[in-house]
């Protein structure tokens, strides 16, 4: 069927008509309408990129929680890790405390991968997202390709010496493509492998093979800390889940970035930055160790990261300071001794 006219558009193809209007606009595509009956929606289908939420998650922890996507692990080993966890709600309260820095951007890169947002539960599990924590075989971190098995990177350096969005948790550097989502069931098997080495984890598979038994992660034969690993990960989840259950109480964590970047405008000195951002020395170089002198220089990296509200302290004390230099020294001056 041709579409229809628009109104008051020339009738024909005349030369006139081509003159008068010498660019087209494209016709209008008719509506898509689907046809049959209309369904409901099942869970699988709401949770999936293929559905839209009309409103954003109200914060951080419900935008968590629609992420699931890992099948649950039933048994008395999660209930006991689940007591473990309920009986120290101090405990919880300060690692959901710390994770408020980090927790955002470790979300995003879950999701843009496509990937279960259980994941980002790990570090609890790990560390309490306590930055200065380090495993004593020193664990390397998962890096699933679509496909393959998991593959360990040992951890080349400390949090400390990176800014918290490069490091620790190693997010945007974990290849976690959106093809491993079909690889959820397989998930656990590689959370062990990440908890006890690759190599470890396939010769306990080879084991059972030999044996006629089993290979799931409830039938290997692994250390105590390996069979508990994934157990507390579902723990974890759980909490998250229903914490009213667990009579847990978790801190409001909004659902935007923690940090925001600024640019510096000219050369500062560090002590000046971190005073016009509200933010104590010591914190403002746990948060930049890359500016690791005492000035800035805005023609090398000008960046400096700081919490989301200091970002707005420090724009509007940087437009009203008036007290003297921003810095002691600059790029074509010579450096004091």
């Amino acid at each position: 069927m041709p579409a229809a006219r628009r109104p008051g558009a020339p009738a024909g193809g005349s030369p006139a008509a081509s003159a008068e209007n010498s660019v087209t606009p494209a016709p209008r595509l008719p509506a898509v309408v689907p046809g049959g009956p209309l369904s409901a929606l099942q869970n699988s289908e709401i949770s999936s990129r293929a559905v839209a939420g009309l409103e954003a998650p109200p914060d951080l922890w419900h935008r968590i929680r629609r992420g699931f996507a890992m099948p649950d692990l039933d048994q008395d080993l999660v209930r006991k890790q689940e007591q473990w966890y309920a009986s120290r709600p101090d405990y919880i309260q300060r690692m959901t405390d710390r994770s408020r820095k980090y927790l955002f951007h470790v979300v995003e890169e879950l999701e843009r991968r496509n990937m279960p947002t259980e994941l980002a539960l790990l570090p609890f599990i790990e560390s309490a997202f306590n930055p200065q924590a380090v495993s004593s075989a020193r664990a390397g971190h998962v890096a699933v390709h679509a496909g393959h098995r998991p593959r360990l990177r040992p951890e080349a350096e400390r949090l400390p010496r990176r800014p918290p969005r490069r490091a620790g948790l190693h997010a945007r550097r974990a290849r976690l493509p959106a093809e491993a989502a079909r690889h959820v069931r397989r998930l656990a098997p590689a959370l062990a492998a990440y908890n006890w080495g690759e190599g470890s984890v396939g010769r306990a598979i080879k084991a059972n093979q030999r044996a006629g038994l089993g290979t799931s992660y409830t039938e290997l034969n692994m250390p105590d800390e390996t069979r508990n690993y994934v157990p507390k990960l579902q723990a974890v989840k759980n909490i998250v889940a229903n914490p009213e259950q667990f009579r847990a109480e978790l801190p409001l964590i909004e659902n935007h970035p923690y940090f925001q970047s600024v640019t510096l405008e000219r050369d500062m000195d560090v002590e000046l930055a971190a005073k016009l951002a509200d933010v104590k020395i010591e914190d403002f170089k746990a948060l930049n160790p890359q500016h690791n002198r005492p000035v800035i220089l805005a023609a090398g990296t000008p960046q400096i990261l700081l919490p989301r509200d200091n970002a707005t302290v420090f724009k509007r004390n940087f437009a009203e300071y008036s007290a003297g230099k921003f810095a002691s020294w600059t790029a074509g001056a010579r450096r004091p001794p």
